[in-house]
């Protein structure tokens, strides 16, 4: 038998029934996905220290297993001593097998080491996406922190098919993201 990352068998037997009735869609193919997931880490100290770069890149490929590359300045900014086509962070964009083992970390291992955790806030962007902020990247246990020179933190967004906020609430609840518990209007 194939390997199928755990949260894509747990999408395809319990969450796309589950949606399917919540939402009454009449196909399967109605019900939302998640397309990718795409983590953002801004590096603004790396205009001083050009080795910050690298050690973000370093880390950013450890946490997700996919390479990273390192994003670039758009346009001069004198007061910050930026240069146009200067490094200035790292992203990575996760699709199929590797996001879903993201995922799968992300909520199971990563999340529950935040110090003082409650729950990430529903903040979606209007259209059934979710960004989530980590201000430590020292939460995932793949970094050592005996090794860790800077704490970063980090934006992971997950981009999905659903066409509303609670469609994609909806999704990612059913994946186990651990949503404050608030009321959605």
């Amino acid at each position: 038998m194939e390997y199928a990352p755990r949260l894509k068998a747990k999408f395809r037997e319990e969450i796309v029934p589950a949606l399917k009735k919540e939402f009454n869609y009449s196909s399967v193919m109605q019900v939302p996905h998640l397309e990718k997931i795409v983590i953002n880490q801004g590096v603004g100290a790396a205009v001083a220290d050009k080795k910050l770069i690298e050690i973000a890149l370093n880390e950013l490929t450890t946490i997700t297993g996919q390479k990273a590359v390192s994003t670039m300045s758009k346009k001069d900014i004198s007061n910050f001593k930026l240069r146009r086509k200067m490094p200035i962070g790292v992203k990575v964009t996760l699709r199929k097998d590797n996001m879903y083992e993201f995922l799968d970390r992300l909520i199971s291992i990563s999340l529950p080491r935040i110090r003082d955790f409650k729950g990430v806030n529903a903040k979606f962007d209007g259209k059934g996406n979710y960004t989530l902020g980590v201000a430590e990247q020292i939460i995932f246990p793949e970094i050592d922190i005996d090794k860790v020179t800077k704490i970063l933190g980090m934006e992971i967004t997950f981009v999905t098919t659903a066409r509303t906020d609670e469609e994609g609430y909806a999704l990612l609840k059913e994946f186990g993201m651990p949503f404050k518990n608030i009321k959605r209007g």
